[in-house]
């Protein structure tokens, strides 16, 4: 048996038939980079009731957040910047949600772009809602999107030595590629910073307990399977780490 992996999806209007009820999405490479490490994915669809939360958290072993739109900014006091772009509030319901009870029950968790800004503000912290409107100096941090090459080495990270993400990736310095126009502001408790943009911005945070709580800004889904191989490690150590939650009947 394979450990489980969820995936919460995104609620898709069809814009070529706006007639026609909503999709629940989520992008190939996430699936493939799962199935890739040895875990099982499965796909969550948005719903905010108790039950199916409570059946999710108890019967999924380990969360991927992905990415995906911005992250509403009423959920950390804010109101909307003009340059902020598409919410969707229902996503970020079910994700704080799980991200609560995983991160309660020691089930891992790992977040990817929108992942970390999710992580971030389900545990009590802000966001820069536009980097470029907000932080003054702030490098490009949307050159891979504007390329149209997901795996477009667009700036060097720093990491952390000590890290989690530093060990498995065996360095302290990487080039990464780059989608994103959102990023973590204020940290929330419970996070430390572990990597980040020449210009400052966060781009990693890990949890402050031995749990498996990991997060990055770039795309790894899209990089390990080209352009570095190196973050197939981050995917695997990830799925080992939830295999230890699968029920006690499927292990032995």
């Amino acid at each position: 048996m394979k450990p489980c992996i969820g995936i919460p999806c995104a609620l898709r209007p069809d814009k070529a038939r706006p007639w026609f009820p909503p999709n629940f999405s989520q992008r190939q490479t996430y699936v493939d980079s799962i199935v890739q490490a040895g875990g099982a994915p499965m796909l969550i669809p948005a719903s905010g009731q108790e039950d199916f939360l409570q059946v999710v958290a108890e019967r999924i072993d380990g969360l991927l957040l992905a990415g995906g739109v911005d992250i509403d900014p009423a959920r950390y006091g804010e109101a909307p910047h003009e340059r902020l772009e598409e919410v969707d509030p229902l996503r970020d319901e079910l994700e704080s949600e799980l991200t609560h009870r995983f991160l309660a029950s020691g089930k891992p968790v790992l977040g990817i772009c929108r992942g970390i800004q999710l992580l971030n503000v389900a545990l009590g912290g802000t966001l820069y809602q536009d980097i470029d409107a907000q932080v003054e100096g702030a490098a490009p941090h949307r050159e891979s999107y504007a390329r149209q090459d997901w795996n477009y080495l667009a700036h060097e990270i720093t990491i952390t030595p000590e890290s989690r993400l530093a060990r498995l990736l065996g360095v302290t310095d990487l080039a990464v590629n780059s989608l994103h126009h959102q990023a973590v502001k204020d940290l929330a408790p419970g996070l430390r910073p572990i990597a980040w943009a020449a210009d400052g911005i966060v781009e990693g945070v890990e949890g402050d307990a031995e749990q498996f709580v990991l997060a990055v800004q770039c795309h790894p889904e899209t990089l390990q399977a080209q352009a570095d191989p190196r973050w197939q490690r981050v995917f695997r150590a990830f799925v080992e780490s939830s295999a230890a939650f699968m029920p006690r009947s499927t292990v032995e």
